[in-house]
């Protein structure tokens, strides 16, 4: 049993999962990195700092793992989630460019007037711009979105996770050589 005196938040690191040919996969959580790792799933090839206790054993929180066995991923799809999208948008409302309060996911072109769900057509925005914009188009409103929104490719969404404590994940996802 791993020990209860850990943050929650340690356990919740961002890991990243390589395939057996070292591409990039996924980003999971510390924990279910260290499920996969006891199920014998992965490998451990980096690890944080900080270590995971249990009665009997010491193991370092990982920070990379790749999978022992391959799977076929064609896919370099991001889904479209609330959560995906605000990463794309680096919780950061589109027009006022403001990181405050709770943001809300704005349809540049309004569902009323045909605008689906679809990367292209969605923004986060403060709840006091997505007001102010109200049914209207951007045009319409009088408001300039800062970036134009697109779909993001996995490599450029998994380069946002990284940050100082995952300067190990930079050459598997193109961003140095090893």
């Amino acid at each position: 049993m791993i020990s209860t005196k850990l943050n929650r938040s340690t356990l919740n690191q961002s890991v990243l999962v390589l395939n057996t040919n070292y591409t990039p996969m996924d980003i999971c959580t510390a924990k279910r990195a260290i499920c996969l790792f006891y199920n014998e799933k992965v490998d451990i090839l980096e690890s944080y700092s900080e270590f995971i206790h249990s009665p009997s054993v010491k193991l370092p929180l990982p920070s990379i793992v790749k999978l022992k066995d391959f799977v076929r991923n064609q896919k370099m799809d991001v889904i479209l989630t609330r959560r995906n999208l605000l990463v794309r948008d680096n919780h950061q409302c589109q027009y006022c460019e403001t990181k405050k309060g709770p943001l809300t996911i704005d349809h540049v072109m309004p569902k009323n007037r045909g605008g689906g769900d679809a990367w292209e057509n969605l923004v986060a925005a403060c709840q006091t711009c997505n007001r102010t914009k109200g049914s209207r188009t951007p045009e319409e409103a009088k408001m300039v979105l800062k970036r134009y929104p697109k779909k993001p490719n996995k490599i450029h969404y998994f380069q946002q996770f990284i940050h100082e404590k995952q300067g190990a994940w930079r050459p598997y996802l193109f961003l140095e050589s090893f």
